[in-house]
């Protein structure tokens, strides 16, 4: 990071705006669309959209990502807590609006899967997410089934790395290739 980039302390109220505007819309939009396929959704029946691009299949997962810890439901709140704890320490001091977006997409897709994990049955902190897109096939035949909240995680995550490899900081600075100072023939001799 070049001496003139020195980040400013505290955050940027529109880095945080559009973090928090981010959560509000993935967690409303991931709980509609949950309610609209558990109440027109029926298990057994998916339906085929886009030509059998998309297929809306009703499905409960108890685990994570293709099911994975389905025996063990109650540690994914956890993690989500912890998730949220560190995202919102992270929001004490920042200040990129893009690192706004990634928090925000991932923060509100955890927030969204963690509702169900609290509310949904079979009780609080082993509720199974409800999960209904699958692509190139019903219930998960070609890729794992999801929903809106995991496409939100997936997003945030592939922005954050994209935002780390090209050296965007989460307070505002960008870090650059700084080229080495040469020495001049007359400091060598001296």
């Amino acid at each position: 990071m070049n001496a003139e980039e020195k980040a400013t302390p505290g955050f940027a109220p529109r880095a945080v705006a559009v973090l928090a505007a981010t959560v509000v819309v993935a967690v409303a939009v991931d709980q509609w669309t949950k309610h609209l396929s558990t109440e027109n959704l029926v298990p057994g029946e998916p339906v085929r959209i886009l030509g059998g691009l998309v297929y809306l299949s009703l499905l409960r997962n108890s685990g994570a990502a293709f099911s994975l810890g389905s025996d063990y439901t109650w540690i994914f709140p956890l993690i989500t807590f912890v998730v949220v704890g560190v995202i919102g320490w992270m929001t004490l001091r920042l200040r990129s609006v893009p690192w706004g977006l990634s928090l925000g997409l991932v923060l509100g897709g955890a927030i969204g899967n963690l509702i169900d994990r609290l509310f949904r049955a079979p009780g609080p902190l082993h509720g199974h997410v409800v999960d209904m897109i699958s692509v190139f096939g019903p219930y998960g035949e070609k890729f794992a089934v999801f929903n809106i909240a995991d496409s939100c995680l997936t997003v945030g995550v592939v922005l954050a790395v994209v935002l780390e490899l090209t050296g965007r900081q989460r307070d505002g600075t960008r870090l650059t290739k700084e080229k080495p100072v040469e020495k001049s023939t007359s400091e060598e001799t001296a």
